[in-house]
């Protein structure tokens, strides 16, 4: 599989799962547990997403084992992740850029940020079996 085709499906496989817990998150939790718990009550499951997606890519779509693959896969992944995140969200949301991070609560938003440097790295932790 190519490394953009690979990089395509881990994106695919996260940002959708991260689409639809968001739904309850912002509906159900946010109201009633504040922004703060409910993402960081989301990002545990973000991150075992992040390592099945991971896992994945690597084990079942011929992802070449070097690690300057893995990387490139993770890294283009990360550029459509947060690409499809300031497009939607920011819409969704009638937000700039600007205004999106200044919003960002410190702790969940510190959180989340060290959330996408592992999923940008997590097809290089992953192994093969």
């Amino acid at each position: 599989m190519g490394l953009l085709k690979a990089a395509g499906l881990y994106f695919a496989l996260v940002f959708g799962a991260g689409f639809i817990l968001g739904i309850p998150r912002t509906l159900w939790l946010v109201p009633r547990l504040g922004t703060r718990t409910s993402e960081l009550l989301e990002l545990p499951i973000m991150l075992a997403v992040t390592v099945l997606a991971a896992r994945r890519i690597v084990r079942r779509d011929d992802l070449p084992s070097s690690l300057s693959s893995r990387v490139a896969v993770g890294a283009i992944a990360l550029g459509l992740l947060l690409t499809a995140e300031f497009t939607l969200v920011l819409w969704l949301r009638g937000l700039s850029v600007s205004e999106y991070l200044a919003t960002r609560d410190p702790v969940s938003g510190t959180a989340y940020y060290l959330v996408l440097v592992l999923f940008a790295i997590m097809p290089a932790l992953v192994t093969r079996k």
